[in-house]
């Protein structure tokens, strides 16, 4: 079974991540050894635990990601950015902008944590999924968490199968 680490994200969020937590309920090598347990591979694990880990504030302060985002501005995407992100991604981007769904400072997390994954391109609901995990570990973003998580739900519900 070929996995990634946002395959593995993925299985997180829906099966460990409590609604009324925003920390796991068990350690990290108990569910290093359940993921491995349920098929994934332990580089794919140890990959996606740090993914989530820089996702902390401090850590993204000392990249230089916070202090990319100014408000109002207008994003020119990098080479590498537009190859990863095709033009159906980079547009819900901006839809999110211009809804509030998202402020500059959201999207540069979000683009970082793309750009992080170890994968050539990115679908659209591969995005959807990255928006809501960035989304949900960020402090004061309880209403675009929801606003997303509801759509991500949605279109699985009424996805044909």
């Amino acid at each position: 079974m070929k996995e990634n680490v946002l395959d593995v994200l993925v299985y997180l969020f829906e099966n460990y991540i409590n609604d009324d937590e925003t920390e796991l309920a068990v350690d990290e090598e108990t569910l290093r050894n359940e993921l491995v347990g349920a098929g994934f591979s332990e580089p794919e694990v140890i990959k996606a635990f740090s993914w989530l880990e820089d996702l902390n504030p401090q850590k993204l302060e000392g990249n230089g990601v916070t202090r990319l985002a100014h408000t109002g501005s207008i994003r020119v995407y990098t080479d590498r950015e537009t190859e990863k992100l095709d033009m159906a991604c980079r547009g819900f981007l901006m839809f999110l902008e211009q809804v509030r769904i998202l402020d500059a400072h959201s999207r540069e997390l979000i683009l970082d944590r793309i750009m992080a994954l170890e994968t050539d391109d990115i679908s659209l609901e591969q995005l959807k999924w990255v928006i809501l995990l960035v989304l949900f570990n960020q402090p004061g973003q309880e209403d675009a968490f929801a606003w997303m998580e509801d759509l991500v739900y949605e279109e699985m519900v009424g996805a044909p199968h």
